[in-house]
């Protein structure tokens, strides 16, 4: 996958090292960037998560985002276990604007896929509605604060692979 000048890959973070690049890029977007508070950026589920990693050729981490599933997602998703949770969507100032949140979500959904999930819901941050409209995500319910930024539940059905 080539965007613009710098070819990158997306994958799924298995590696030790893969999943400390997802939560490099994550502290340096929303706890650096963002100013959410360290301990609300990581919690429980990322242990059971699947973490995707974006990568440059070169081996430089560009992005990342998790995808929560069954109990872990019923939460977030109306308790539907068809329903896959998208969530901690980062991609470091250096790749925006190359489609590296696309191909992000894109790698997330592809996840979901494999674990035989019907539909993907996220929590957007409102100024990324569009964004997500985009890549097909329809907003649902009422405006609502999460870290003290307000967001809107959005959701895709996807296809079985």
């Amino acid at each position: 996958m080539t965007a613009g000048p710098t070819p990158y890959s997306t994958r799924r973070a298995v590696e030790e090292s893969d999943l400390q690049a997802c939560f490099q890029v994550r502290k340096d977007v929303f706890v650096g960037e963002q100013n959410v508070p360290e301990d609300l950026e990581y919690d429980d589920y990322d242990a059971t998560a699947v973490h995707v990693l974006a990568v440059s050729d070169d081996g430089t981490a560009l992005g990342t985002g998790r995808l929560l599933h069954g109990a872990d997602a019923a939460g977030k998703t109306g308790g539907d276990l068809t329903v896959g949770s998208l969530g901690r969507l980062a991609v470091s100032r250096e790749a925006r604007g190359l489609g590296v949140g696309a191909a992000l979500v894109r790698a997330i959904e592809d996840e979901a896929r494999t674990l035989g999930l019907a539909a993907v819901d996220l929590h957007a941050q409102t100024h990324a509605l569009g964004f997500y409209e985009r890549l097909g995500y329809v907003a649902y319910g009422p405006e609502f604060p999460d870290a003290g930024m307000p967001h809107r539940a959005m959701r895709r059905e996807i296809r079985p692979a």
